[in-house]
């Protein structure tokens, strides 16, 4: 694990799951790790019907704000499993 530096207060983990819950209604999140490389898992009803890439892409898109900036708190998504409910 790097150490990436961040102006981000907060449980990054605890900001990601948030971000996916908002954007995915009825989402079960897991997300773990630290020093900006997170693995992310979701299970959703919204996944039903779509491509791994579509499904990956709505979870990229609720997490994009952690990822802007040099700062950010997301530096990279490690590893990034959906799969629908």
């Amino acid at each position: 694990m790097s150490d990436h530096p961040t102006d981000f207060e907060g449980d990054v983990p605890t900001a990601i799951k948030s971000a996916i819950a908002e954007k995915i209604p009825g989402a079960q999140v897991e997300a773990q790790g630290g020093g900006g490389h997170y693995t992310i898992s979701v299970v959703a009803m919204a996944f039903e019907g779509k491509s791994m890439l579509q499904s990956q892409r709505l979870v990229l898109s609720a997490i994009a704000h952690l990822m802007k900036g040099d700062r950010a708190p997301v530096h990279a998504v490690d590893k990034l499993t959906t799969r629908p409910s």
